[in-house]
């Protein structure tokens, strides 16, 4: 069973030879481990130093693409490399090394697809009060769209076999992070957590520039997926809402001319008119969401098997190399 470690770098000539020297290069069950470093276009000495750490494979992209794209560009990086299992770790040296073992234990196992490390944030001593809220609310939010129990959804620190990585299509250039798991729950794969320690804090995140924008640029993520998978519940809903405030403002309409004073209130009816048609039209959207989110799914399992049978062709690759990605 080959393991390949995926670290993805913006600028980290600093921090990752903190991380490559915690990653073990043994682990229980695993008969090779191997290391991949996805440059995302990083301005500093982030490839030489690579080199220099004596990592097995570097993906360099030509120019800064964001945190998901460069997690893609490690994920089918190591589905060509022949990997078995996949880790994704930070090259911030955020994760320990050690826990790579408990990650990729339960699908060793055979009891899951896809492992998420629970980073346990309420004792993360440098999140800040309002941080570990949101992230505990949010993580609560990605739960009950994607009907798993991970507590941490924010981690960037999991494990993930074969047929997982072959499944997962991140289509956000913001973060990979919540997308994953929404899809990892919505294509039924078996997704589970393991408790993990974290390091101490070498650097800020480069992810987002305050709360604000991480929190609207994560619910903007989180319904645009849910509303992907989820299409023809997301509009009935929302077609729901606006035809019961019609219905709503039509019964006071009703009120008002049995007591006959409906003549002051005609605005309303009007009104009430306006909104049945937009919640019918957008129920109708829903309809017609869910027929193509239908083509999704067969497009979706056409990739799968493409990118199955060009794994199955590649084979498994030992000799080390650099892929240049553009």
């Amino acid at each position: 069973m080959k393991l390949i470690i995926q670290i993805p770098c913006y600028n980290e000539e600093k921090t990752l030879p903190c991380t490559v020297a915690d990653i073990p290069r043994s682990f229980s069950g695993v008969d090779e481990v191997e290391l991949l470093v996805i440059d995302d276009g990083s301005t500093d000495r982030t490839v030489q130093v690579a080199r220099e750490l004596g990592v097995d494979h570097i993906v360099q992209l030509t120019n800064n693409k964001g945190l998901a794209e460069a997690f893609m560009a490690g994920l089918n990086a190591s589905l060509n490399l022949g990997a078995d299992l996949i880790v994704n770790t930070d090259g911030d040296n955020q994760y320990r090394g050690k826990d790579i073992g408990k990650l990729i234990r339960p699908i060793i196992n055979g009891g899951a697809d896809f492992v998420v490390g629970n980073r346990q944030v309420q004792n993360i001593g440098h999140f800040s009060f309002s941080k570990k809220i949101l992230q505990e609310i949010g993580s609560w939010v990605v739960r009950q769209v994607s009907n798993t129990n991970v507590p941490d959804t924010t981690s960037g620190f999991r494990a993930m076999n074969r047929e997982a990585a072959l499944r997962i299509n991140v289509i956000s250039r913001f973060t990979y992070t919540l997308e994953t798991i929404i899809q990892a729950g919505k294509k039924n794969l078996a997704i589970t957590h393991v408790p993990v320690e974290t390091n101490e804090k070498l650097r800020d995140s480069r992810l987002f520039t305050n709360i604000y924008t991480y929190v609207k640029r994560s619910i903007s993520t989180i319904f645009r997926i849910y509303t992907m998978y989820e299409p023809l519940k997301t509009f009935l809903w929302i077609g729901g809402v606006i035809f019961s405030v019609g219905m709503i403002i039509s019964i006071r309409f009703l009120f008002f001319y049995l007591m006959g004073n409906g003549a002051g209130h005609v605005q309303s009816l009007i009104f009430a008119a306006v909104l049945f048609i937009i919640g019918f039209q957008t129920m109708v959207m829903g309809l017609m969401a869910d027929l193509i989110g239908s083509n999704r799914r067969l497009i979706e399992n056409m990739l799968y098997r493409l990118r199955k049978q060009e794994v199955d062709n590649n084979g498994t690759a030992n000799e080390r190399h650099d892929v240049v990605s553009s």
